[in-house]
Formats: structure tokens, C-alpha cells, sequence
């Protein structure tokens, strides 16, 4: 039994109490990009206006979990599995269990962006799954063996267009990004027999996208528990598919519920954002969209992710302005508090 995690006070309490078959509802972020922000120099303010590190604050502000991304071989210091560990064993420390995302490319894996690693161009069909297998197996057993909670394992990001392209292309050869997937999913619980193989889909309101992957992962046999959605009106309102923030709250929710009565998979909203430059429609909208989630899925929707909240610049869906968080994260203080 992990002592630590017996000892967080009144927080734990509050989770415990909200549970659907003894689990939490996850109030997590992305920070996978703490420890680089530290050493170039970063820094950000707490609500009372002190320096603090990024994972303690999350935890500060009532999250309760966290998501890390891993790649290949990185140019520079940053996502691999040794940087993504520094932030884990911080995570560790305050009880705060972790999801893992894998995006197999040496630099950001999204539905733009799916690139072959350099030291894997070469390789054939088999010996892609086998690269697949082998780095999954390494980074899990790396986490394992510094006894970090992983609950969480992402085969892929946002892989609504296939993986390892032109390999695994959906469009092109649906049946190799199932294998592909299927390879990373296959080693998974080996080594951690109880975390989830999450299926990461972008564009939540739309179900068109997610039959098309999930049905085409049950004709090949892919073997995974939860699907992770992304769900932004800021990106929804950008490609046309929603006009207003409601919307895109309203469609995500429905197509969570079909989604479950279709496949039998429980499902997580792994990514959100918001535009802080209006913090208040912000904090509106992730209130909304936690409440929703948590109410209206029948318990099959299990936790809300806000993306890397600490950026300010640049990226504009960060949470934070002026290095101290915006409005957008009293969304999470306050739900953290509810209970429902």
C-alpha cells in the first residue's frame, strides 16, 4: 500500500466521494513541458502571486492527475522518456497518477503531422511493428522500474489520419495503422496489467471520424480500452465545424454516448483548451464542459485534460497570462470541490 497517497488530506476525500466504481472522476493536465520550461529559464506565479513549480501548483489547483508525451529521439533535451521521468517522479510524489502519450515520431505527432522517425525510414512493415513494440516496451519499463503510476498508456496522438505515415496512412492502408496500433497495444499491459491502452481521435464533436477509426479497429482486431478525444471550439469554430462554444459541448457529449453504446468503450476528453485572452468565457466553458462530462455520459466519460495550461504566448490556449493562471483554471478549483 502506497502511504503517500493515504496522506494527501482532504482532496483525496473529496475524489473519493465522486467515484463511479471506486475511481475518480481525472481532472488532469498536459505538463509535459515543466522541466523545460525550468531549465530555459521559465518560471510562473501561484494565485498568491509566489514562484512554483508547475506540477505542485496543478495539484494545488485540485487536478489530480497528469499527461506526459514521449518521442522517439528528440533534436534537443526535451520529451524524451528520461525528461518526461522528471516530471513523472514529481507527479509521484504528490499521488497524482500519470498518462503516458507515445507519439512514435521524433517531434510532434498530431492529425497534421505523423512523421517516421529518422532511425526508422528504412524499415519495412514488420519491422515498423517491431520498432513500435520495442520503444513502447522501453519507455513503459523505464516508468515501471521508477515505480511511477502510469494509468494511462496513449498509442499514438491524434491519430484521426493513421500513424507512421505513409506506413500507416488511414486513408491509404487502414489495415497497417491497425497494426501498428495494435503492436503498441500488445505489449502494454505486460508490464502495467492494470493501465488503460488509450485510442486518441482529434475533433470530439464530430462522430463521422471516430466510426470511421473504431470500426475499422474492431474489423483488425485492435486491442484497447478507452478512446481519447480532443475537444477545442477554438479548432471546432476554425474548420467550420461549430459556430458556437456551447456546440461543440453539446455535440462532444453526444457523440461520447454514442460512442459507448456502440463500441462498449469508456471514453476520457484528454485534450481541451481555451483562448485566455478571454479567461471568462474560458472558465465558462471547461465549467461547462467537467460538468457535462461528468453528468451527462452516464459515468462512461471519466476525466477532462486541459493541454499544457502553462503556456502564455505563442500558443494561445494556454490558461495562464502574465505567468500566473487566468480565471480558466478556477473551473478545475471549483469542481474539484463539488460533489455531485
Amino acid at each position: 500500500m502506497n502511504l503517500k497517497k493515504l496522506l494527501l488530506g482532504p482532496l483525496c476525500l473529496m475524489f473519493a466521494l465522486q467515484t463511479w466504481g471506486g475511481e475518480p472522476f481525472w481532472l488532469g493536465a498536459d505538463v509535459a513541458g515543466a522541466n523545460m520550461m525550468e531549465k530555459r529559464g521559465g518560471f510562473i506565479f501561484n494565485k498568491a502571486g509566489n514562484k512554483q513549480e508547475l506540477v505542485a501548483m496543478m495539484h494545488d489547483m485540485g487536478l489530480n492527475a497528469i499527461r506526459l508525451r514521449v518521442w522517439v529521439n528528440p533534436k534537443g533535451e526535451w520529451c524524451n522518456m528520461e525528461d518526461q521521468l522528471v516530471i513523472a517522479k514529481r507527479a509521484e510524489a504528490l499521488g497524482m497518477p500519470v498518462m503516458i502519450t507515445i507519439h512514435y515520431s521524433d517531434t510532434w505527432a498530431d492529425p497534421g503531422h505523423q512523421t517516421i522517425p529518422e532511425a526508422w525510414k528504412e524499415y519495412d512493415y514488420t519491422k515498423m511493428k517491431e520498432a513500435v513494440a520495442n520503444h513502447t516496451i522501453e519507455i513503459l519499463k523505464l516508468f515501471k522500474k521508477n515505480n511511477i503510476d502510469v494509468k494511462w498508456v496513449q498509442v499514438g496522438n491524434e491519430t484521426t489520419h493513421g500513424m507512421l505515415w505513409p506506413m500507416g496512412k488511414a486513408e491509404d492502408n487502414m489495415e497497417q495503422y491497425a497494426g501498428l496500433t495494435e503492436a503498441g497495444c500488445s505489449v502494454i499491459k505486460g508490464i502495467y496489467p492494470d493501465a488503460k491502452i488509450v485510442i486518441h481521435i482529434d475533433g470530439g464533436v464530430d462522430p463521422i471520424r471516430y466510426n470511421k477509426i473504431f470500426n475499422a479497429f474492431e474489423k483488425y482486431h485492435v486491442n484497447y480500452d478507452m478512446i481519447g478525444m480532443s475537444c477545442y471550439p477554438y479548432w471546432d469554430q476554425d474548420q467550420g465545424l461549430e459556430a458556437k462554444d456551447e456546440h461543440t459541448i453539446i455535440d462532444c457529449i453526444n457523440n461520447i454516448n454514442g460512442l459507448y453504446k456502440k463500441f462498449g468503450k469508456e471514453l476520457m476528453i484528454v485534450e481541451t483548451g481555451y483562448d485566455a485572452d478571454y479567461p471568462e468565457a474560458g472558465y465558462k466553458f471547461i465549467t461547462d464542459l467537467i460538468k457535462a462530462a461528468r453528468t451527462q455520459t452516464g459515468g462512461h466519460c471519466h476525466g477532462v485534460f486541459y493541454w499544457a495550461p502553462e503556456i502564455d504566448g505563442g500558443y494561445k490556449l494556454g490558461a495562464f497570462r502574465n505567468k500566473r493562471p487566468t480565471k480558466i483554471m478556477d473551473a478545475f478549483i471549483e469542481a474539484s470541490k463539488k460533489i455531485e
